[in-house]
């Protein structure tokens, strides 16, 4: 089992910042492909970003590439999103997710999932 808590969330203003955090508990972290994804009322779970056990590689979603970096410390078992520019659309609930092996873009493949953490972001 892995447990998965996200942090950082919260309101902020179009062009503004947030760094989410995802802290994670249970069987060795570094053994786990991990995932952000985000859900908006209304609308399905999409993925945003991923990143490989190693962090070697890291995989963004075309519509947030260059305002999202995604990087985790195996260290301290946790995974970051920072997320810059920021704009009304990118209001969600957003979520860290973890399986092993490869990364996946498909919110299905994830074994393990954290509560959500919500970002609103105001015009």
């Amino acid at each position: 089992q892995v447990q998965l808590v996200e942090s950082g969330g919260g309101r902020v203003q179009a062009g503004g910042s947030l760094r989410l955090s995802c802290a994670a508990s249970g069987r060795t972290f570094s053994r786990y492909a991990m995932g952000w994804f985000r859900q908006a009322p209304g609308k399905e779970r999409e993925f945003v970003a991923a990143i490989s056990w190693s962090a070697v590689s890291t995989y963004y979603e075309d519509s947030m590439r260059g305002r999202i970096t995604i990087s985790r410390d195996n260290a301290k078992n946790t995974m970051y999103l920072q997320m810059n520019s920021l704009k009304p659309e990118d209001t969600a609930v957003y979520y860290c997710a973890a399986r092993p092996s490869y990364y996946s873009r498909n919110p299905s493949e994830y074994e393990y999932w954290g509560q959500g953490t919500q970002v609103t972001v105001s015009s």
